[in-house]
């Protein structure tokens, strides 16, 4: 028994189990809820049958009949679209700054860089609230509480992540194309252009669904910048509908904010993954074509 206590090879039964209850004690809410939005009578705690009713069966209270909750979703929708198109380009532009700075200042930067990430969510929302509405200050007096107040604050909340996980691809590509491309007459930008980012790609896929599923699930800094019930998004609307005699008609409309958030999830690890592998095929295209402009 000492023999395979202290093995170090042996398989980790009991850390394997530790993982599955605490992933069992995490999802098993989540599966209830869930299963709940497809009950067929109002009770949210008792099963009373199977059925769609609450997705869009009943004409007056089901998910896709209820103007507010349509609401909340394309409102939600609006802002990870508008987050994506922001935070993803410019998290791209930092990483590679950031990758390439090694002058004063790159260490201060980088840990500036990453100040979001162990910030608490709240007082980051409290303090854009403030800068938003108490600094008397061009451009912050400018912007108003509402739908751009929002979406800076989710830009600022998801662009460190859209930072490292570009870099991290950055790491594992190393310089090595890049200098190849500059070395067969490549300009800087056309280095860039034509090898670099579609070996970044799988990473630019992938931190853009994530920004995306980051988006779909943050409540706190949308909920402080928000202005009235026009920029109600799903977490918020679930939040104040729990308090109230709310109907599995919630549950659905969790349950669709689940399915997106996990769809993007599973999305960018695919992409990752499998992109690692296949963007190597037009980086090396291009220098193969690179090679035979400079051997004519």
């Amino acid at each position: 028994m000492n023999r395979w206590r202290h093995n170090p090879w042996r398989r980790p039964h009991v850390l394997a189990a530790v993982t599955w209850l605490y992933m069992a004690w995490a999802l098993l809410p989540v599966v209830v809820a869930v299963l709940f939005s497809f009950n067929s009578g109002r009770s949210r705690s008792v099963w009373q049958g199977f059925s769609l009713r609450w997705w869009w069966g009943d004409e007056n209270l089901s998910l896709f009949h209820r103007a507010d909750y349509l609401a909340a979703l394309a409102h939600s929708l609006h802002l990870a679209l508008l987050a994506m198109a922001i935070a993803t380009p410019l998290g791209v532009v930092l990483a590679l700054g950031l990758s390439r700075w090694r002058g004063p200042g790159s260490r201060v930067a980088n840990l500036l860089m990453l100040f979001p990430l162990v910030t608490p969510e709240l007082v980051m929302a409290a303090s854009l609230f403030l800068l938003f509405t108490q600094l008397a200050v061009v451009p912050f007096s400018l912007v108003r509480l509402g739908t751009t107040a929002q979406v800076i604050g989710q830009v600022t909340f998801s662009l460190p992540y859209v930072v490292v996980i570009v870099r991290s691809r950055l790491a594992s590509i190393g310089t090595e194309y890049e200098e190849a491309a500059r070395d067969l007459g490549a300009r800087p930008l056309q280095a860039l252009r034509t090898v670099l980012l579609p070996l970044l790609l799988p990473a630019i896929v992938a931190s853009t669904l994530v920004v995306f599923a980051l988006s779909m699930d943050d409540f706190v800094i949308t909920q402080y910048l928000s202005s009235d019930h026009t920029t109600a998004t799903i977490p918020m609307h679930i939040y104040t509908s729990t308090r109230g005699a709310a109907t599995p008609a919630l549950n659905a409309l969790a349950s669709l904010m689940v399915f997106l958030t996990l769809l993007a999830v599973a999305l960018a690890f695919a992409t990752y993954r499998l992109g690692q592998r296949w963007s190597q095929q037009p980086a090396g295209t291009a220098l193969r074509e690179l090679a035979t402009t400079e051997a004519r």
